[in-house]
């Protein structure tokens, strides 16, 4: 039992529900497997399941716990302060795949 921190500003969605009631409220909350640490009150690029670059939000909640299954999972409640420009998104999607995602050639 551990947690992993999530640092260098990346938010990934691996379910399209939440990233499109982030989109569409404004607000939401991503569950994700495992112990880890967001950082609460930071902003940080969010990113679609295909790794796309999408738009700035606030992450305004973090809490690790072992659910009602014996899983751990960590909820994380984000507000939308902005989308991405069509350009913006372009870049950070590229310096996401050099930095994170390590597939450099599928950025270009």
């Amino acid at each position: 039992m551990g947690f992993a921190t999530e640092f260098n500003s990346v938010c990934k969605f691996k379910n399209e529900q939440e990233l499109h009631d982030l989109l569409e409220y404004g607000k939401c909350k991503m569950v994700k497997s495992g112990f880890r640490v967001y950082p609460t009150g930071q902003k940080v690029i969010a990113y679609t399941p295909q790794n796309q670059a999408i738009a700035i939000v606030k992450i305004t909640a973090s809490i690790a716990e072992i659910n009602f299954q014996g899983k751990e999972v960590t909820l994380v409640e984000m507000d939308l302060l902005r989308k991405l420009t069509e350009e913006e998104a372009r870049v950070q999607t590229a310096l996401a795949y050099e930095m994170f995602f390590g597939d450099k050639e599928a950025a270009e």
